[in-house]
């Protein structure tokens, strides 16, 4: 008999194979570099992958935390986080910011990252990085299985108020995404990619239903 076409598994019961695909195949991601601020003062910086955007007005971002971590208790307590884009230049420093730190280090230190102070919100921003988002907290939701039961995994949003763009990324006023060199989290346990001029394509979206209907007569699949 010929082999079956799909490896098909039910996540509760374990994948079956020797890493996890689905932070693969949901990628790649952008990713949630979140500095913020602690009720005592101190400064905490950490990336997190499951991140993205979730409205445009008012512009809402959000990230998911395995774990009640430092982060999602300092926005708790204050209210407030800056998101920092992550380009190539500075992806070795935010994976150094990844590590597990003892509670009340300053992953800025801890990765030689110089701050700027923030114009809306407590929390500094990353000096190196092109692009921040001051944000001021709106949801923290525990997220629940299809059971309904609570999960250890935390949902953040925020309400972006205040947008730091560096002027060289504004070509004739338009943001030139590949000129930053975002970087974005990949597959497996240690892969990234970057997107480039070369990785970007242009799709025009169908003028009405009929085009689209059209347009897939044409596709030879």
């Amino acid at each position: 008999m010929p082999e079956e076409p799909f490896h098909t598994y039910r996540p509760a019961e374990g994948h079956g194979l020797p890493h996890d695909p689905f932070y693969a195949i949901v990628g790649p991601r952008p990713i949630g570099w979140i500095s913020t601020t602690g009720a005592d003062g101190v400064d905490n910086l950490a990336p997190y992958s499951f991140f993205n955007a979730f409205s445009q007005k008012p512009p809402i971002i959000g990230f998911s935390s395995s774990g009640w971590k430092d982060t999602v208790r300092n926005i708790q307590e204050t209210g407030a986080f800056v998101w920092n884009l992550v380009t190539r230049p500075l992806a070795e420093r935010m994976n150094l910011s990844a590590a597990t730190f003892a509670p009340g280090t300053d992953e800025f230190a801890a990765a030689r990252l110089a701050k700027l102070p923030s114009l809306a919100v407590r929390p500094p921003r990353v000096a190196a990085s092109p692009v921040q988002f001051e944000c001021r907290l709106t949801q923290i939701v525990r997220l629940k299985n299809a059971s309904g039961a609570e999960v250890e995994s935390w949902l953040t949003l925020g309400e972006v108020v205040v947008v730091h763009i560096r002027r060289d990324l504004l070509a004739g006023g338009i943001y030139d995404m590949a000129a930053a060199h975002p970087v974005l989290r990949a597959g497996g346990r240690q892969w990234y990619t970057e997107i480039t001029q070369e990785s970007l394509f242009a799709l025009e979206r169908p003028a009405s239903p009929e085009a689209a209907l059209a347009a897939a007569e044409r596709l030879d699949f």
